[in-house]
């Protein structure tokens, strides 16, 4: 259904229900600690992700959702996109389809993307080597765009009428650590670069913060399936589905980022709800590596080792953190009856 127009609802409905329901993770490579130690020809790690996506398909799941980095691409070049080519074809050997995110404004290690080697996670600390994509500068900077649009343009025509792409994640996150709206012209920007390239798959991008309405209007205006994160407990998960579905006017809803332990966002509870919903949907993290997202968001250096894990479910080598979360997965993956509930605690 390539398109070089806003799908109708009518159009995102039919490519929605077409599909089985999509149960997936956010993939980081458990031996990288940011998107361009992932991406970096010297060290993508593609014995690790063999493993890792191995196990992912063996838990139930059908896809994943991964972080591309500018900066790799514009080192790189063609060999970016071949190395690319080669995470689809383990992916799709291990069926599982792969949801592409371009951008992404979040700067956790409150560095912008550097290339070689990168530092060393700090002890305790979540996400601690996180880095943007392209890296806030060029996102304010016009004249870096011409740029940008080659990268977005490159990706989209290669890889657009792959059927190993689920969907095109434009921007992780627009706005993110204090940009505001000064993300929105590069947010208007990547769409029609994307749009202009015609793929047949659908475009989003999620609304993430209540506190960015002018952003989370553009990703609604902007999106042929409705995305959405959510790190919050059932009641509130509820109410925001309700509310973006009146927004949505009958199109489709993922939910791109999700599972926060500590917060009552658990698989027992929400995983029976996006199932029973129609609502495919995305948890952050798959096995605990340099990332370190099985500690909490603003966890200090030096810090213990979290109980319960904020995010992640496998351990290095593959075994589960809690049996009774992957028996959930597993399960809700196979449709079988599942009662979502809300706990009294994490």
């Amino acid at each position: 259904m390539p398109t070089n127009l806003k799908w109708t609802a009518e159009q995102a409905k039919t490519w929605y229900d077409g599909r089985a329901w999509a149960c997936g993770f956010n993939y980081v490579t458990s031996s990288a600690v940011n998107s361009t130690e992932m991406w970096q020809a010297a060290t993508f790690d593609e014995e690790s992700i063999e493993r890792e996506l191995g196990w992912a398909r063996k838990l139930g799941f059908s896809a994943c959702r991964v972080f591309l980095q500018y900066l790799v691409w514009e080192a790189e070049g063609a060999a970016f996109l071949e190395t690319f080519e080669r995470f689809l074809d383990i992916a799709g050997a291990k069926g599982l389809s792969v949801m592409p995110i371009l951008f992404d404004d979040c700067a956790f290690s409150g560095k912008q993307p550097y290339l070689g080697l990168q530092d060393a996670p700090v002890s305790g600390v979540h996400n601690s080597g996180w880095t943007p994509s392209p890296g806030h500068a060029r996102v304010v900077d016009p004249g870096a765009w011409p740029r940008l649009e080659q990268y977005a343009t490159q990706l989209a025509t290669r890889f657009g009428q792959d059927e190993r792409i689920y969907l095109w994640d434009v921007y992780n996150e627009p706005g993110n650590s204090n940009l505001g709206n000064d993300s929105l012209p590069l947010l208007h920007a990547a769409f029609a670069w994307l749009r202009a390239a015609a793929p047949c798959q659908p475009l989003t991008v999620g609304t993430w913060s209540a506190g960015l309405p002018d952003l989370n209007q553009a990703s609604l205006e902007l999106s042929d399936i409705v995305s959405f994160h959510s790190y919050e407990d059932l009641s509130k998960l509820k109410l925001q589905v309700q509310a973006l579905r009146e927004q949505a006017a009958g199109r489709p809803l993922i939910c791109t980022e999700w599972m926060a332990r500590t917060f009552n966002s658990l698989f027992a509870t929400h995983l029976p709800f996006f199932r029973e919903q129609g609502i495919a949907c995305f948890n952050w993290g798959l096995v605990r590596g340099k990332t370190q997202t099985h500690f909490p968001w603003g966890s200090p250096e030096g810090a213990t080792e979290p109980e319960p894990w904020f995010h992640d479910i496998l351990q290095p080598d593959g075994t589960p953190y809690r049996e009774e979360e992957v028996a959930v997965i597993r399960a809700v993956t196979e449709g079988k009856p599942q009662r979502s509930h809300q706990p009294s605690h994490a």
